[in-house]
């Protein structure tokens, strides 16, 4: 038997584990390995390889090897949960690319002091080095097995499964749990870890379900990477722009009005103002031509352009069919009403490309489990846009956007935070999309022709294409390294034929239009969070609320402040003066707080020689300058978006 590790081939007489391949290469990396990647599939250490195979063994520094790691710390936590409570119904526990968790029912609502007797009790089990061992039953004898255990959403998950899935467990001591694995051999080498907190979740993520108690932790093999990363978590925390955001009074949210509606406050809603100026200048500048279409439309569209059918449980609708003569719902995306703008008259191969943009309110009903500040919420802004082409443009249009959503994210320093994917159909879930495969087949052939001239490095992911086309996901994640999608630029061959776009080609035939869907920037609250993220609260001067705090010594000097600000002001600054009667060093303290790039100072000194003191929230203390030359420094920053 011939294995391949990394292009070195080794050959075997017989069959042998992961583990046996692992060490017969040396000590040092069998000691460390998780599990394998077996002719691309994860499998685990006790995995038996009977045949010739590309083998690469899996570490910690692996994602697959953390994973892996992590999935068995979430089976240690269950069964020190049911040691210590043992009629808590168990749910599902999956690793995560930062950790792991375990969601449980019971009447007990867990506390920071259970954490701790929990975690205790998980240091107990890795000490006893209990062996893992998986086993598969019938479908039948899985539910009763499951039954027997009393663990009713376990039996759920089972009679979720297909019919002709294979049902596995893994034993672990005292403790079974249902699971595809792969995990460790054993317990040992989960040797530094630590639990984090526990939320409320709802079973399987939907509100109509019963709310479960979800436990969050984190694993590493030592130490000092757990330490490492509870520090990361630390200065996460202070960055968060839940906590930060509402903090220096960029947005708040109140029960009255829900969940998922945030109130953008007066520095929230001029960030998104700038925002939305930079974006549609840019845009048209390079052709793209700025449409306002209504907020909703009749089921009859969505039912046309397959969101009703595909796309119906995230959306608000207004009415009932069985009882209303016409139902409205609000529109969760623009693209059926663009199309419209595009039927408006007939359209040549001389028109193509044709770019509509739109500044787009958008509503979603997003799960309460999934909302989180402004990352993911129920009513959003976003730059949205759709561009009609012929087969023979759609390369350079593609790079186009492509290009434009670069520039953005360079220009707002988020670019070297990004990843891609190519999001593509599942074929063995058809129900999820229109078209037929040979249409997919097509659609994904020509993107991936695309990217790869690009030279785009992309991961694929599986069935997280629109449910009409493949698109290419610009990823990024928060702090707490949760991803989300920030940018989607896609392909579209089917929509144009549902609703009638045609143009007339050179040769008098009419033709269907290719369409990119695409936003430049993204959601503008999405892009506020992460953008007070990234900059700890004190965006760049371009983009802040107030760019100069002007901060009289005394009430002696508030006429020469109110000269400055109001010069300043003529010249399309963003200025705030203090005129409260408290001391300067307060003064110069609170303007700190709220990250305002600029302070003036003025006294008797500046108001003599017509200067102002310049503190920078970068450089500190930078000087005396005239009023002139303070506005010339400023605005250069301003104009080229230094960060």
């Amino acid at each position: 038997m011939k294995i391949t590790l990394k292009g070195d081939v080794r050959e075997f007489d017989s069959a042998q584990t992961v583990y046996d391949i692992a060490k017969s290469i040396g000590d040092g990396l069998a000691r460390s390995a998780m599990g394998a990647l077996v002719n691309g599939e994860v499998k685990e250490l006790t995995y038996t390889v009977t045949r010739d195979s590309d083998v690469e063994i899996l570490t910690f520094d692996d994602e697959q090897g953390k994973l892996i790691l992590r999935h068995t710390a979430s089976h240690i936590l269950a069964q020190a949960v049911k040691r210590l409570y043992p009629d808590v119904k168990l749910a599902i526990g999956p690793a995560t690319d930062s950790g792991f968790y375990y969601d449980f029912d019971t009447e007990i609502s867990f506390t920071n002091d259970d954490l701790v007797k929990i975690e205790a009790e998980m240091k107990k089990i890795v000490k006893e080095r209990i062996k893992l061992e998986r086993f598969e039953l019938p479908r039948a004898e899985a539910i009763a097995f499951m039954e027997e255990k009393g663990e009713p959403y376990k039996v759920e998950l089972i009679n979720d499964l297909p019919e002709d899935a294979v049902i596995s467990f893994y034993k672990q001591g005292d403790f079974t749990d249902l699971c595809a694995g792969p995990h460790l051999f054993d317990t040992a080498p989960v040797k530094a870890f630590k639990l984090l907190s526990v939320t409320g979740a709802y079973w399987r993520g939907s509100e109509k379900n019963k709310m479960l108690q979800r436990i969050y932790g984190t694993a590493y093999t030592n130490k000092d990477e757990l330490n490492a990363h509870l520090e990361m978590l630390e200065e996460a925390k202070k960055r968060d722009h839940n906590k930060l955001g509402r903090e220096l009074g960029y947005f708040t949210t109140v029960d009255l009005i829900g969940q998922g509606l945030p109130i953008m406050l007066p520095k929230g809603a001029r960030v998104m103002q700038l925002l939305q100026r930079f974006v549609e200048d840019h845009e048209q500048k390079h052709g793209w031509l700025l449409t306002k279409t209504p907020y909703m439309a009749k089921s009859d569209l969505y039912k046309l352009s397959g969101h009703w059918d595909h796309y119906q449980d995230g959306m608000f609708v207004l009415g009932d069919e069985e009882k209303d003569k016409e139902v409205f719902a609000l529109r969760p995306m623009t693209c059926p009403f663009q199309y419209q703008a595009y039927l408006s008259k007939m359209r040549s191969y001389r028109d193509l490309p044709l770019r509509y943009n739109e500044t787009s309110t958008l509503f979603r009903n997003e799960a309460s489990g999934e909302m989180h500040g402004l990352i993911r919420v129920r009513q959003f802004t976003i730059s949205e846009g759709h561009l009609m082409c012929r087969p023979d443009q759609l390369e350079q249009e593609f790079k186009n956007c492509l290009e434009m959503a670069i520039y953005m994210l360079k220009t707002l320093g988020l670019y070297e935070d990004v990843s891609y994917r190519f999001s593509q159909w599942d074929p063995d879930d058809r129900d999820k999309y229109i078209g037929t495969k040979e249409q997919w087949d097509e659609a994904q052939g020509i993107m991936e022709n695309i990217l790869n001239h690009l030279e785009i490095p992309y991961k694929i992911g599986i069935g997280e294409a629109a449910f009409y086309g493949p698109k290419l996901d610009i990823q990024i994640k928060n702090v707490f390294g949760k991803e989300d999608t920030l940018i989607t630029i896609q392909i579209d061959q089917m929509l144009a034929e549902k609703f009638g776009m045609e143009y007339i080609d050179s040769d008098g035939e009419k033709k269907n239009p290719y369409i990119i869907h695409r936003t430049s920037i993204g959601c503008y609250e999405r892009t506020l969070a992460l953008l007070i993220e990234k900059y700890a609260g004190a965006l760049p001067t371009w983009l802040s609320p107030t760019q100069v705090q002007i901060i009289p010594v005394s009430e002696k000097y508030f006429d020469y402040a109110e000269k400055i600000k109001n010069e300043l002001e003529d010249a399309g600054l963003r200025i705030e003066a203090d005129f409260r009667n408290e001391k300067l060093g307060y003064k110069i303290r609170e303007a700190q707080m709220e990250k305002i790039p600029y302070m003036l100072i003025v006294g008797e000194k500046e108001e003599a020689e017509n200067t102002v003191s310049v503190r920078s929230r970068k450089d500190g203390d930078i000087g005396s300058m005239s009023v002139c030359n303070f506005i010339a420094k400023i605005k250069e920053e301003v104009e080229t978006k230094a960060r």
